[in-house]
C-alpha cells in the first residue's frame, strides 16, 4: 500500500509546520514503520466539524482529535463569536469529562479564547455535560463547550460546541461555525497565547444553584418522603455523574444510596468495562451484582459526561432486568403525565418531545393523557432547538430519545442524566408508595396502550473504506427499497434527506415538514418502522426497527414480548442488515 498524493501533502504539511516535536516525531515513526494503513486514517481528511463540534480517536494528523485540531475548532468558533457579536462582551463556558486528554483538551479551548479576547468560565473540576448547558444559560454565556466524547471506546475524545441558548448548534449557526474552522488553512491562524486575566474558574456554585433548580421540579415529595428509604444502586462508570448524581438523589430525599465503589473514581480508561456505555449490559455488571447483594430497588448508572442514564429494576421473578432507552423514555413521560395529572397541573398548554426513532408509544401516552406531542429529529440539539422556540409560549414537561437520554424541566437543552436520574428514582418512590413496582408499571402500561418493543441494529465500518461503505448502503436503500419486512408491505417510504413521504399504495407524495437529514423510514401495513441512518458521532450504520401489538393482560408479556421479538429478526432478514 502507498500513500495517496493528498494524504502524503497533508503529512509533510504537519512534519515541516508549526507543531510541535513530539507530534512531528511520532508521524516520522509511523513513517518509518511504513504503517500506511494508521496514517492514511490520521492524515486524508480533516476531522469534521459537524453541527455538534468533533469527536475521533487521539493521536497525531488532521484527522485525529489532539491540541492541534482542538486549537483550529475553537479559534473557528471565536472567529465565529466575535464575528455575530461585535462590540459585545462575549463570555463563554468550558467543561470536562473524565476522558484521558480532556483536561488538557479544555485548557487549550480556554487558551484559544482567552487569546482571542473572549471571556471563559472554567469549571475547575470535571462536571457533566447538562450542567455545562445549564451554566451557558445561568451565566450569559455566548457558547460553550464540553471536552467530551461520550460514551465511545477509551481511544476517542471529543469537542461538544453549545450556543447562546444552551443547545448544541442548529441552523444557520451551525453551517457559520463550520465554514469559519473550514477558512482556517494552516495552524498559523490558532492563537494558543492564554490571557489569564480572561478566564475565571467555577464549581461549587453552579453545583448548588443546579441542584436547588432541579429540586423544585419534582412533583410527588410525598411520596419520596414516605419512600425515603429507597434502595438505590448507582454507578458513574468511572464519569463524571459521581459530582452531582448522589447530591440530586439526596436533595430529592433519598437517604439509602448505594454506590458501586470499583466505578466511582473518574479514570478515562475505564478499567471495569469494555465500554463505557449504560446502554451496555456488560457495563453494569459490577452495578447489578450489588443490587443482587443488598436486594436494591433500582440501579442506576451514567455515561462518561453523565447525559444517559440507563437503570435496572426487579422483574416479578425476582430477578433484575435491564430496561432499554425506549421503555425508561415511555415509563419517564407516563410517570410525569400521570403525576401532573394527579396534581391538577396540565393547563393545556404543555408538551412533551422525542425523536423520530423513539418509541411511538410515548405518542400514544401523550394522545390519551391529551397533552401536545412534538417529533424532531434524532439527537437532542433538535428537542433543545424546539423547547428554545417555544421558550414563554408553551410548559415543557419532559422529552428524550430511544439513546438514554432524556430531559425534565427546561433548565438545560441537551440530555441531562443528573436530572433524570433523581426522577426515575423519585418515578421508583411513587409505584412503590401506590404498592407497584416500576416493573409492573411498565407492564400496566403496557396493557393500556400496546406492547411496543423496539431494537437498535448497529453495523460498524471503519475508517474511510466504511464510510464509503454506510453511503453505498444508503444509496442502495433508496433506490432500491424492500418491498416486504417481516411479512407485511412497506406501505409509507419517509426520505428525510429528500424531504419527502411518499404512500407506495397511491405513489402520492407529500413533504415532510422537518430539516433534512440523511434518514430513511420504512413503516409497514401493521405498524412496524424501520429507520435507517448512519451515526453522526461513531463509524455506524443504525437501523432502528419498532413493533407492537395488543397485551391483553400482564401474565400474557413474555408469550408476546417473544412473538414480537420473532418479529424483529423477520424485519431485518429482510432488510439484509
Amino acid at each position: 500500500m502507498q500513500l495517496e498524493p493528498a494524504t502524503l501533502s497533508t503529512i509533510n504539511e504537519w512534519l515541516n509546520g508549526n507543531y510541535d516535536t513530539k507530534t512531528k516525531a511520532e508521524i516520522q515513526s509511523l513513517l518509518d514503520a511504513e504503517s500506511y494503513t494508521e496514517l492514511t486514517d490520521s492524515f486524508y481528511r480533516n476531522l469534521e466539524f459537524g453541527t455538534g463540534g468533533l469527536r475521533g480517536i487521539m493521536g497525531p494528523g488532521s484527522n485525529r482529535i489532539n491540541k492541534y485540531t482542538i486549537g483550529t475548532a475553537t479559534q473557528g468558533l471565536a472567529n465565529y463569536l466575535n464575528k455575530k457579536y461585535p462590540g459585545q462582551e462575549i463570555k463563554v463556558a468550558i467543561a470536562h469529562d473524565s476522558r484521558n486528554n480532556s483536561d488538557y483538551f479544555a485548557k487549550i479551548t480556554a487558551d484559544v479564547f482567552s487569546a482571542n479576547g473572549i471571556q471563559v468560565y472554567f469549571f475547575k473540576e470535571l462536571r457533566p455535560t447538562p450542567e455545562l448547558s445549564f451554566a451557558i444559560r445561568q451565566l450569559g454565556c455566548k457558547s460553550g463547550v464540553m471536552l467530551t466524547a461520550s460514551h465511545n471506546p477509551k481511544e476517542y475524545n471529543g469537542y461538544k460546541a453549545y450556543g447562546v441558548d444552551g443547545g448544541q448548534f442548529t441552523a444557520p449557526d451551525d453551517s457559520l461555525v463550520m465554514d469559519e474552522v473550514a477558512k482556517i488553512k494552516s495552524i498559523d491562524e490558532v492563537k494558543f497565547d492564554r490571557a489569564d486575566e480572561l478566564i475565571s474558574l467555577i464549581g461549587e456554585e453552579i453545583d448548588q444553584l443546579y441542584l436547588d433548580k432541579i429540586t423544585a421540579l419534582s412533583v410527588s415529595p410525598e411520596a419520596i418522603a414516605r419512600q425515603t428509604n429507597l434502595k438505590i444502586v448507582y454507578s458513574p462508570i468511572h464519569g463524571t455523574g459521581i459530582t452531582l448524581v448522589p447530591k440530586a438523589l439526596a436533595q430529592f430525599g433519598f437517604s439509602n444510596l448505594t454506590l458501586v465503589e470499583e466505578q466511582s473514581k473518574p479514570d478515562g480508561n475505564f478499567p471495569t468495562v469494555v465500554y463505557p456505555n449504560p446502554e451496555e449490559k456488560e457495563a453494569l455488571t459490577l452495578a447489578l451484582k450489588k443490587a443482587q447483594d443488598i436486594d436494591a430497588d433500582l440501579v442506576l448508572a451514567t455515561d462518561p459526561d453523565a447525559d444517559r442514564v440507563g437503570i435496572a429494576v426487579k422483574n416479578n421473578d425476582g430477578e433484575f432486568v435491564l430496561l432499554n432507552g425506549n421503555q425508561t423514555g415511555s415509563l419517564l413521560i407516563h410517570y410525569l403525565l400521570t403525576a401532573w395529572q394527579e396534581k391538577g397541573k396540565l393547563t393545556g398548554n404543555e408538551y412533551i418531545v422525542k425523536t423520530i426513532v423513539t418509541s411511538n408509544l410515548i405518542e400514544a401516552i401523550a394522545n390519551e393523557k391529551k397533552v401536545k406531542f412534538y417529533n424532531t429529529l434524532t439527537g437532542f440539539k433538535w428537542i433543545g432547538q424546539l423547547m428554545t422556540q417555544l421558550e414563554g409560549k408553551e410548559t415543557f414537561i419532559g422529552g428524550g430519545e430511544e439513546s438514554y437520554g432524556y430531559l425534565i424541566g427546561d433548565l438545560v437543552r441537551d440530555k441531562d442524566a443528573i436530572v433524570s436520574c433523581a426522577f426515575i428514582a423519585e418515578m421508583t418512590a411513587f409505584y412503590k408508595d401506590k404498592g407497584s413496582s416500576l416493573y409492573d408499571a411498565l407492564l400496566d402500561m403496557y396493557v393500556t396502550y400496546g406492547l411496543y418493543k423496539e431494537e437498535l441494529v448497529s453495523i460498524t465500518k471503519k475508517g474511510k473504506t466504511g464510510a464509503e461503505e454506510i453511503k453505498a448502503m444508503m444509496e442502495k436503500f433508496r433506490s432500491t427499497p424492500p418491498v416486504t419486512l417481516g411479512g407485511s408491505k412497506i406501505a409509507t417510504l419517509k426520505d428525510y434527506e429528500l424531504g419527502v413521504e411518499t404512500d407506495l399504495k397511491t405513489g402520492s407524495k407529500t413533504a415532510l415538514e422537518l430539516p433534512k437529514s440523511d434518514v430513511l423510514q420504512f413503516i409497514t401495513e401493521d405498524g412496524s418502522i424501520v429507520s435507517a441512518r448512519p451515526s453522526g458521532t461513531e463509524p455506524k450504520i443504525k437501523f432502528y426497527c419498532s413493533v407492537n401489538a395488543p397485551l391483553k393482560h400482564k401474565s400474557d408479556f413474555k408469550s408476546v414480548d417473544a412473538e414480537l421479538g420473532s418479529k424483529i429478526k423477520a424485519v431485518m432478514n429482510d432488510l439484509e442488515a
